[in-house]
């Protein structure tokens, strides 16, 4: 018997890094998981990886930052497992360059993903759970959504948003049984921070694992207690509190 049997999570950006992890780690706990991403072939792999497990996948192609494709990943979701018990608002990219060299394209792609995405995946399952009467809202700030950090400007501001938008649904939510956590990692080594840095060393930066060890406490707690948000870093980066 896993923590999780007979429960239904959906997943974005599931495909690969921290979102294919935690897809992993809640199946493995005997939850049926929807993974959504913009990449086809990956999240066909992850939901593969997923049914190996024993539990049902499926695989969704969704653009968030579109209305109608969000609109459809939650209708599908709900078409093959009739309800969701825990969303995981994963899915993010990273755009890192010196202010004075941003343009107006890399500020519009960074918050169209990770703020304006968020907030539609988001707004459209809050909706779901509403009705429910129950649920559970994982979104992955990043440590950028608590400090700054040079050239990456467009990147903090959209996490600095998307905590603004969690706690605000943390307040409103809670009314309706619904938990909401915030997850803001440090340094995780992964394709996107492997992109956005390629010239980083990332041999000591955290796995995905990392990432999906908290997710998977979050969402086994008892209902008698919740966790707002965790703040999970690198062992050797300077603590964020000094």
């Amino acid at each position: 018997m896993g923590k999780l049997d007979g429960k239904t999570a959906l997943i974005t950006g599931g495909g690969r890094g921290i979102g294919r992890a935690i897809a992993l780690a809640l199946a493995k706990e005997g939850c049926n998981i929807a993974v959504a991403s913009r990449t086809n072939d990956e999240i066909r792999q992850a939901t593969g990886e997923i049914e190996k497990l024993g539990v049902k996948g499926l695989a969704i192609t969704a653009d968030i930052s579109k209305p109608e494709e969000v609109e459809q990943m939650v209708d599908k979701t709900l078409e093959a497992f009739g309800k969701v018990d825990i969303f995981v608002n994963n899915a993010g990219i990273a755009i890192f360059r010196p202010f004075l060299e941003l343009t107006l394209e890399d500020w519009d792609r960074t918050m169209n993903i990770n703020l304006r995405g968020a907030f539609l995946c988001t707004q459209n399952i809050a909706r779901v759970m509403v009705k429910q009467g129950f649920g559970t809202i994982i979104t992955i700030c990043s440590s950028a959504s608590k400090k700054t950090y040079p050239n990456q400007m467009a990147y903090v501001v959209s996490k600095h948003g998307l905590m603004g938008l969690t706690k605000s649904l943390n307040i409103e939510l809670k009314p309706h049984g619904i938990k909401v956590h915030a997850i803001c990692p440090g340094g995780v080594d992964t394709k996107l921070t492997g992109d956005a840095r390629p010239e980083t060393d990332r041999t000591e930066w955290m796995q995905p694992d990392d990432i999906a060890h908290v997710a998977l406490m979050l969402v086994t707690q008892d209902d008698r207690a919740t966790i707002d948000e965790i703040y999970i870093r690198r062992y050797d980066a300077s603590p964020i509190y000094q």
